[in-house]
């Protein structure tokens, strides 16, 4: 589901940093995004680790815990390996048409045989 695209330069206290990307489709509306972020992983003063998750320079929950859709706030969404929405978004542009959430699913359906 993510992709891991090496290490970053460390900051905050954190003690390592580590770059994901996950594409997200909603269930509810069809919106489709992808967003990457910074993994920081720290300890506390009392010698726990614990991970931020910073997007866009922001400090956000784990987009693992509870994704929150974009467009329509929804709480049923899918949680995809980087590049899902960009490549679904690239065929629809190529073939002059709407893409919907079928589309976007499609690699993830079965195949009756």
């Amino acid at each position: 589901m993510s992709e891991i695209t090496g290490q970053t330069g460390l900051r905050n206290g954190a003690t390592a940093v580590v770059n994901e990307s996950y594409s997200f489709a909603c269930m509810r509306c069809g919106h489709g995004w992808e967003q990457s972020y910074e993994i920081e992983h720290h300890t506390d003063v009392e010698g726990r680790e614990f991970v931020m998750y910073v997007a866009d320079g922001r400090v956000v929950p784990s987009p693992l815990s509870r994704p929150t859709c974009r467009n329509c706030d929804g709480h049923v969404v899918r949680i995809m390996r980087a590049g899902q929405v960009s490549s679904v978004r690239d065929a629809a542009d190529r073939e002059h048409h709407h893409w919907h959430l079928s589309d976007l699913l499609h690699p993830f359906q079965r195949r009756a045989d």
